[in-house]
């Protein structure tokens, strides 16, 4: 483990949010520099250069002079809260308030008199189209995305309990009070909790992280629940299982199926994915609290291998003056590394249009795991990762197709910029699913709401992380991006069937209604796309994803947290 790392965990355990501190510079990245000669695709390596820890030329960062030291923001006067206002109104509380309340049964409990309530299952996806369409279709707790609805609702307590005056119960003659619904919020908290514990101990996926830390993390923070700890820790040690010390990295998948592939070999294959970048905050979470840096020490050597076998340079012809000048990233889904040697073998796509297509919502993970991943370590490499992601991702959303771009219509009224002017178009900024893949229908471009969210998640990390280290201009850039991708993404995707509270019922729960009686559709933003990959043994796209939404409501509560809404 890096000394850096191991003399900040004290630290971090008692400060799990602040991300002010001085940047560490450290030494080069090792590589793995042997490879098959023969990969079945082409892959580009990175050379050594660019992967330097400690790169300081003057343009690797922005040119752009900022003399303020306050928050980095535009020089709209606009404020946040009043641009991004549906972030903070009572129709994402009340959709997912009634999800949490419909989605429940009665379980007779074995020792208690009292009848319970269970989860029937959990929120993935909400179709668009077709005979479920508006409603919710669930998994089994074992998928992973099962954490992100108790997520949700862990987030929209934690604005009743740290933000209260941002809750939008805008409709007075429902009668309901934020300490009321706070009330109903920890119930449900707890209910949708709960199963996620019995999830702690598997070891037979990587994505543990996105299953126990949306919900326990908060419980733990805001209630002080000690089995949500226990948890949590137990959670890391499970991920720790998976971790393969010849090759440097955690294993994502144990096979691959798809119908132009398929690996079952573990003993000479590890799948790694892009994703897996986001499930190492559990680690760092996890070795923070108990000081176990062997958790961290195993997510550090994992990002690190990530780096030469996901990443690949880019270069654009017209650089952004104000952006960021290092060296550009795209990413690929998977890569096969051999178990034994760490060399990469080759890099293939699950989910994406091509193996050397760049699939947004990879990308996203890609920006916010290396933002959490620097935040812990404080290694500048995976800091000039994620800035080097974000900002080949936001050259894909200025360099679309102009099919991208919708007019809006005159009854739009909020789709405008932070300065206050109406918007022309909107959609620019809601990727597309991938960003290579050919536009089968340009009146109606497939895009990912979800990618949009989440990479704005790892911009506004971004903008903490270059605001610590005096970045100013580089940091205002990414929360400018951030906010205009969710801004957008709100004039473009946000389900305009909303819901509000109608009246408070004190025991019994809350009532929801449509806004307009039979316009109903139980997710926030539209535009997902789970999986469009034409070998993929389920394709299915345009809808609303439970982690679309988490991460739309977790947006919202990033710029509360750090004062910018």
């Amino acid at each position: 483990m890096t000394a850096s790392v191991m003399e900040s965990l004290p630290a971090m355990a008692k400060q799990a949010h602040s991300q002010d501190a001085a940047m560490d510079k450290l030494s080069t990245v090792p590589r793995h520099d042997s490879m098959s000669s023969e990969p079945p695709l082409s892959i580009s390596t990175l050379p050594p250069e660019e992967l330097s820890a400690d790169r300081t030329s003057e343009t690797s960062w922005s040119d752009a002079a900022v003399e303020a030291n306050e928050w980095p923001t535009s020089q709209a006067s606009m404020p946040l809260s009043t641009h991004l206002t549906e972030l903070f109104e009572e129709n994402i509380m009340a959709k997912v308030y009634r999800t949490a309340t419909k989605s429940l049964q009665e379980q007779e409990p074995s020792t208690s008199k009292e009848v319970q309530k269970t989860p029937i299952a959990f929120p993935e996806i909400v179709p668009q189209d077709g005979p479920n369409a508006g409603q919710y279709e669930f998994r089994d707790p074992d998928f992973w995305t099962c954490g992100f609805f108790p997520g949700t609702l862990y987030a929209l307590l934690e604005r009743s309990v740290k933000h209260p005056q941002t809750m939008g119960l805008a409709n007075a003659g429902s009668g309901l009070s934020v300490a009321t619904l706070r009330q109903h919020l920890r119930r449900l908290c707890k209910i949708w909790a709960d199963p996620l514990h019995d999830m702690a101990g598997r070891t037979d996926t990587h994505d543990i992280g996105f299953i126990i830390m949306p919900a326990l993390q908060r419980d733990w923070e805001l209630n002080g629940d000690e089995k949500s700890l226990a948890s949590i820790v137990r959670a890391a040690h499970s991920l720790a299982t998976r971790y393969v010390p010849a090759a440097g990295a955690i294993r994502s998948w144990d096979c691959l199926l798809k119908k132009d592939i398929a690996v079952t070999d573990m003993e000479t294959n590890l799948l790694a994915i892009i994703d897996s970048l986001c499930n190492l905050n559990l680690l760092f979470y996890a070795a923070a609290h108990t000081g176990d840096s062997t958790l961290a020490d195993i997510a550090t050597m994992h990002a690190r291998t990530l780096l030469h076998t996901h990443l690949r340079p880019e270069s654009v012809s017209t650089p952004v003056k104000n952006g960021y000048r290092g060296q550009l990233y795209s990413t690929c889904h998977v890569a096969n590394i051999d178990p034994a040697t760490g060399d990469l073998k080759w890099r293939w796509t699950a989910q994406g249009y091509a193996n050397n297509s760049t699939w947004a919502r990879g990308q996203a993970w890609a920006i916010l795991g290396y933002a959490q991943t620097y935040y812990w370590t404080r290694d500048r490499s995976f800091l000039e990762a994620a800035l080097g992601a974000a900002e080949y991702f936001l050259y894909r959303l200025d360099t679309a197709p102009s099919c991208v771009d919708t007019l809006v219509a005159d009854e739009e009224t909020n789709c405008c910029s932070r300065d206050g002017r109406r918007k022309k178009t909107k959609g620019r900024r809601v990727p597309l699913w991938d960003f290579d893949a050919p536009i089968q229908n340009a009146a109606k471009p497939l895009r990912d709401s979800s990618a949009g969210v989440i990479a704005a998640n790892g911009m506004l990390v971004l903008s903490q992380a270059l605001k610590g280290i005096q970045e100013h201009a580089l940091a205002r850039r990414f929360l400018d991006a951030a906010v205009e991708i969710v801004r957008d993404t709100l004039d473009y995707s946000l389900a305009d069937e909303t819901a509000r509270f109608i009246r408070a019922i004190s025991e019994a729960g809350l009532e929801v209604e449509d806004a307009i009686a039979g316009r109903c559709f139980d997710g926030i933003i539209k535009h997902g796309t789970a999986n469009n990959n034409e070998n993929a043994r389920r394709r299915y796209w345009n809808h609303s994803l439970v982690y679309g939404d988490y991460y739309l409501v977790e947006f919202g509560n990033r710029l509360l947290n750090m004062g910018l809404a």
